[in-house]
């Protein structure tokens, strides 16, 4: 097949989908139950179901995000919270045995790379049926729970509904109105007691996640700009803002729930697994942590409380860039398995995918598994261990086709700089070379 120049804009991509061997392209008939579907929310659908619309409910995304799965509302009950996570009701259109559903089994995952997606569904639902879009009512499976002041979830409930989003706000935007004091325009000043809420909550959740001993890790992607004609014209680093963590910690929560809810109805599912670190890797990232005179507590079974104490620590010292990465890697990866073995990093005893159905089949299957038990029903879509290992390994062939082409625009942007000199740091040696 040839694809054309090596220098091509995008070629990058397309090198990057063959050599990792990733679906890109959709089958007539996915295409075919695509064309199909409703491009509203029909009243048919939204019957029986529980009516949000009312509700101050909001998204908040990245700026370039299309595929808006999940929106969130807060209110003050007492000292506590009550708060409404609405996640995209994709299992409503893409069902079991379908060209659809195979589609996005097949895919695992959508696969994000820089100016283009390689989508799990097709767009008609990522971008628009299933995308919690402003301003349109959409069906969406919903996690209330009310909250204690010290960020402590009391009790919840999973429901279907219906809802209509007030407004599609950025993380940009949120973080500029919460906590640089900008003042909101004036369409979202209605708005801004909710948002307060969410911050409030945020607090609490915080602050329970440090008690529980989450590992805080800082990251900070790359964020590559690109002129009129997809030439790569500058790098810089993005880094997450307080809203980015405000939502991430409604997600946990929601996630959270879903897990226990589905093993106390001894529903079988998939469990977003991580587990301890090896002896051998335990090992090796105390020794280089010797050389900078700290310690690693908790022996031959670290918790995570112990790995953030070292983060702690190391707050703003010259090499905690250095030292994150290296206690970052001495970690296993996490995965997708019925077996519930806990969340290691997270500090869970039990934890799902439930809030990227759009882009993430196994939160697609906690969807149905939910569903199942609200009808008393059991939902067996076949080996559970099997979906298991096949989702876990699309997510690390996502991960390395990114990979892949991010170091290509990387080297291309830096080949205008040969012979120009710059500060690094060595983050890693090995027998082939250095890593900076």
């Amino acid at each position: 097949e040839v694809l054309g120049q090596a220098t091509d804009p995008g070629m990058e991509i397309e090198i990057a989908l063959r050599k990792h061997t990733l679906p890109f392209q959709w089958s007539p008939a996915a295409e075919a139950e695509a064309k199909k579907l409703p491009k509203k929310v029909l009243q048919k659908d939204a019957k029986g179901r529980e009516d949000l619309r009312e509700l101050a409910l909001v998204t908040i995304d990245g700026e370039t995000a299309k595929d808006f799965d999940d929106a969130v509302y807060c209110e003050k009950q007492g000292k506590g919270f009550r708060l409404i996570v609405a996640i995209a009701d994709v299992s409503h259109y893409v069902r079991p045995g379908t060209a659809l559903d195979e589609e996005a089994m097949a895919r695992g995952n959508s696969v994000y790379f820089p100016r283009r997606v390689i989508p799990m569904l097709p767009e008609a639902l990522s971008n628009e049926l299933c995308s919690l879009k402003p301003q349109v009512d959409r069906l969406c499976m919903a996690c209330e729970m009310n909250i204690s002041a010290r960020g402590e979830v009391k009790e919840y409930r999973f429901f279907e509904a219906v809802m209509y989003s007030q407004a599609r706000l950025t993380y940009t935007q949120v973080a500029q109105w919460l906590y640089q004091g900008e003042p909101a325009p004036k369409e979202y000043a209605s708005l801004l007691p909710h948002l307060r809420n969410l911050d409030d909550l945020y607090r609490a959740l915080s602050k329970a996640r440090a008690q529980r001993g989450a590992i805080e890790f800082e990251t900070s992607e790359p964020e590559l700009k690109f002129d009129d004609q997809g030439k790569i014209v500058s790098i810089r680093v993005s880094v997450r803002n307080e809203a980015h963590r405000l939502i991430e910690e409604c997600m946990l929560a929601a996630n959270v729930c879903a897990s226990g809810f589905l093993s106390e109805h001894e529903q079988p599912t998939l469990y977003r697994v991580h587990e301890s670190p090896t002896p051998e890797k335990l090992r090796a990232v105390r020794e280089v942590l010797r050389e900078f005179g700290l310690q690693l507590p908790g022996g031959d079974e670290p918790h995570a409380k112990d790995y953030a104490a070292v983060m702690t620590q190391i707050k703003g010292k010259p090499y905690a860039g250095f030292l994150q990465t290296l206690l970052l890697r001495s970690m296993q990866q996490a995965l997708y398995s019925p077996e519930n073995v806990g969340h290691f990093g997270l500090a869970y005893d039990a934890y799902t995918h439930f809030t990227s159905p759009i882009r993430r089949y196994p939160d697609l299957l906690v969807h149905r598994a939910i569903k199942a038990v609200l009808s008393k029903e059991a939902y067996r879509p076949g080996d559970w261990r099997a979906i298991g290992e096949h989702c876990s390994q699309t997510e690390r062939r996502a991960d390395e086709a990114s990979r892949d082409v991010l170091a290509w625009l990387k080297c291309y942007y830096m080949q205008d700089r040969v012979g120009e000199q710059f500060a690094g740091t060595v983050s890693g040696v090995t027998s082939f070379g250095v890593f900076v």
